[in-house]
């Protein structure tokens, strides 16, 4: 707004840094309407440049990469290349890591140490079994941040994280096939069915434990790469 001067006021970098914290947080939830991976990109490097750490994130970009979780294709690819699939919402909660890490993520519910160590404990003996959205919803609550559209049929990643920035996230990754197009009358399942949940690891392929859904659908990536070579 102009003064009687004509002058407009410029706002604060406070100011400008809760417009950015409120919008990448709004973007992690829903990346499709934000404009997926590469609007993610463009808020991390205006956030990063406002709280003077773009040597931290370059720094970040540069570890993804060598841990092969982010291709030429970005982090979408990664994922792809691992089930034949990437998604908005999985792309997401990679960068949700980072977010999470430098206190720019504001989660919907925060796990206590407790609830974090059980629910560590619990994902191998979770993942032995194909488990719904609902299911797991369920058995491990609301998470600390719902990636994907509200559709109850399109893939979704649930993002667990305590209060803690040390602590890694756990991300539980759902799916669904679409026969034709990507309407509930030709989804493939009633509701999106878990391929993995993702926690630490050295390489970006080591950090999943897969269900049996998940295992399939890395096998026939890895058959579709070998037809395709």
């Amino acid at each position: 707004m102009a003064d009687a001067d004509g002058w407009r006021e410029v706002r604060t970098v406070e100011q400008v840094r809760e417009y950015l914290l409120t919008h990448i947080n709004f973007a992690l939830r829903r990346p499709g309407v934000f404009g997926g991976e590469i609007a993610l990109r463009i808020y991390f490097d205006a956030m990063a440049y406002t709280d003077d750490c773009e040597q931290g994130w370059s720094e970040e970009q540069d570890f993804l990469r060598a841990r092969r979780a982010f291709l030429s294709t970005g982090v979408r690819g990664a994922f792809e290349s691992l089930w034949g699939a990437g998604t908005d919402d999985m792309a997401a909660s990679v960068y949700a890591e980072f977010a999470h890490r430098h206190g720019w993520l504001r989660p919907d519910r925060i796990l206590s140490r407790d609830g974090y160590d059980k629910l560590i404990g619990a994902k191998k003996a979770w993942c032995e079994r194909d488990r719904t959205l609902e299911q797991t919803l369920g058995m491990f609550g609301p998470p600390s941040v719902y990636c994907g559209g509200t559709s109850p049929y399109f893939p979704k990643t649930l993002v667990y994280a305590t209060g803690h920035p040390q602590d890694s996230l756990l991300c539980f990754h759902f799916w669904n096939e679409f026969l034709h197009l990507r309407t509930d009358q030709t989804a493939l399942y009633g509701e999106p069915m878990l391929l993995a949940v993702r926690g630490e690891g050295s390489d970006f392929a080591d950090s999943f434990t897969f269900t049996p859904v998940g295992t399939n659908r890395c096998q026939g990536a890895r058959r579709s790469d070998q037809l395709s070579e």
